[in-house]
């Protein structure tokens, strides 16, 4: 079958899909304008402090209708966040002290935190270099939650459970709220101490609700993915209890600063635009995810998730069994991109990763997932990671130059 004739099949296919999605950006921006009314966003929050950042007004707003959207106690939606990786970091470093112990819940974390933690690297400022405990549950053999496991796992060191939400470089299924509900329930059961800390990177306003509201104590993750809405320019978010939060931001700033420091540097209103359409963006690029994996699946390609399946995060993954295959992937979408049309991907070291990685991103904001992205270690199987997508017709573009490219 051409591929014209392929992707009109799929787009036909996935019309109902598509129209619950629609339902579900409708519910998500519901949420968001209430937020904005009820803390009444003007145009005077678009102002900004220079310095200190101290007493911005436009600053302490947004942290609040982030909390209300997040149903967190608190939130600091901060553009000092460099990545989610920081984010996450600053609530590990936040709550963990030494003689504690980390446990991941999802399998090994996404590749950016091996170093945070101390599973490579020189371990210069890593958890294991501040004596902090690190123990993993491996997923099952078919990428599921070990929930035999996790029902002893707990024990009085364990001081915190990270919950990684989307599937990052794995191949397995993201977790669904439910599922991050259960992990939760179950890790309070054995201690009520335990903080349970959510990695909510490509997750926001994918569901209708976020891991705070179903008991996790916090979620962090980037600007420039999903809650940016593919204008925010640079930052992070951390949300969840007050106390918490707090925490997290005294190791973002310092001891005595904590959430009332750090200016904004005229970008509020990008920041609040960008929440604003962040609901819709996230849609979109649902949509695209669908389409991706009709497509591939259509032409034989393992894809998780499969077409029709409900998504859990914004991420979809092509086995393409081949390093060519995956560079060549990787050369379309990027040959198919607004910005940086005309460069060729090239396999290379990424700080924070540990095999070589080809990226496509011709973004409007360097290293955004919110737009339509793609990337990939280079080790076997050698899958693709799709992200984004501002809108699913430019998705459909792209996937075409994709399947003829390989």
């Amino acid at each position: 079958m051409k591929t014209e004739n392929l992707l009109i099949e799929a787009e036909k296919a996935l019309i109902p899909i598509f129209s619950g999605i629609d339902a579900q950006v409708k519910e998500n921006l519901k949420k968001v304008l209430s937020a904005f009314r009820d803390h009444r966003v003007g145009v005077q929050h678009f102002a900004s402090v220079s310095g200190y950042g101290h007493d911005d007004l436009g600053r302490d707003t947004l942290d609040k209708v982030f909390a209300q959207i997040m149903d967190a106690e608190a939130a600091a939606v901060r553009v000092q966040f460099v990545s989610g990786t920081q984010a996450i970091a600053c609530g590990l470093y936040g709550v963990l002290r030494p003689g504690d112990e980390m446990l991941a819940v999802a399998g090994a974390p996404y590749d950016t935190l091996e170093e945070v933690i101390g599973l490579r690297g020189n371990n210069q400022g890593s958890l294991k270099d501040f004596q902090i405990d690190y123990r993993q549950l491996d997923l099952t053999e078919v990428g599921r939650i070990d929930w035999q496991g996790l029902s002893t796992a707990v024990t009085k060191k364990t001081r915190l459970v990270l919950i990684q939400r989307s599937c990052g470089y794995s191949w397995r299924e993201s977790l669904s709220i439910e599922d991050i509900k259960r992990i939760v329930e179950s890790v309070k059961q054995q201690n009520s101490n335990t903080v349970c800390l959510v990695d909510n990177c490509y997750g926001e306003f994918v569901a209708d609700i976020e891991p705070t509201a179903v008991g996790a104590d916090l979620v962090a993750g980037s600007l420039i993915k999903n809650p940016g809405g593919t204008i925010v320019t640079a930052g992070g978010y951390i949300a969840g209890k007050a106390e918490l939060v707090e925490a997290a931001t005294c190791r973002l700033t310092a001891p005595g600063i904590g959430s009332s420091g750090g200016a904004t540097l005229d970008q509020n209103r990008l920041m609040f635009q960008g929440l604003f359409l962040a609901p819709q963006m996230v849609g979109e690029a649902i949509k695209g995810s669908h389409l991706i994996a009709y497509v591939f699946d259509r032409l034989g390609y393992q894809v998780n998730p499969l077409p029709f399946v409900t998504r859990r995060d914004i991420i979809q993954a092509v086995q393409l069994g081949s390093p060519q295959k995956l560079i060549a992937f990787c050369k379309a979408i990027q040959q198919h991109s607004p910005i940086d049309s005309y460069l060729e991907p090239v396999p290379a070291q990424m700080p924070g990763y540990e095999s070589k990685l080809v990226m496509a991103g011709g973004t409007f904001i360097d290293g955004s997932t919110s737009e339509f992205s793609a990337d990939g270690p280079l080790r076997e199987p050698y899958i693709a990671f799709c992200q984004g997508g501002t809108h699913w017709t430019h998705i459909a573009i792209a996937i075409e130059a994709a399947v003829k490219a390989i």
